[in-house]
């Protein structure tokens, strides 16, 4: 019994030792990870998966399930018109907290509801 003991106390030794001193490598701050949006588009509005994200790099995927061509348009940046049925990815970093306005320019599409704010904390 004693022997078993002594061999279980080194075994977890062992094992301390080769989990502390193995280094962390894929380690990433987590202001430093991508937040993924998914933007539905139809006539005439938009649809976020979440509304409120963490400051720092933001990935939308804008899908127009519309009828007719829609963009979209925040912090300076903007898709290009997107057919009905199709999709496009914007990749935008937001360096400050805030409310950020998004907007379609396609015509006057914004004064007719596509328009909103995203929230960034």
């Amino acid at each position: 019994m004693h022997r078993i003991r002594w061999i279980l106390g080194v075994a977890v030794a062992n094992a301390l030792v080769v989990l502390l001193a193995a280094p962390v490598t894929n380690a990433r701050p987590a202001s430093a990870q991508a937040t993924s949006v998914t933007v539905k588009m139809k006539e005439f509005k938009f649809i976020l998966s979440r509304t409120t994200v963490h400051h720092g790099k933001v990935i939308f995927t804008v899908i127009n399930i519309g009828k007719i061509n829609h963009d979209f348009k925040i912090n300076g940046k903007k898709t290009p018109s997107i057919a009905p049925g199709k999709r496009a990815k914007l990749v935008v970093t937001f360096a400050t907290a805030g409310r950020y306005r998004y907007l379609c320019l396609i015509g006057q599409h914004w004064k007719f509801g596509m328009k909103g704010v995203l929230k960034v904390t």
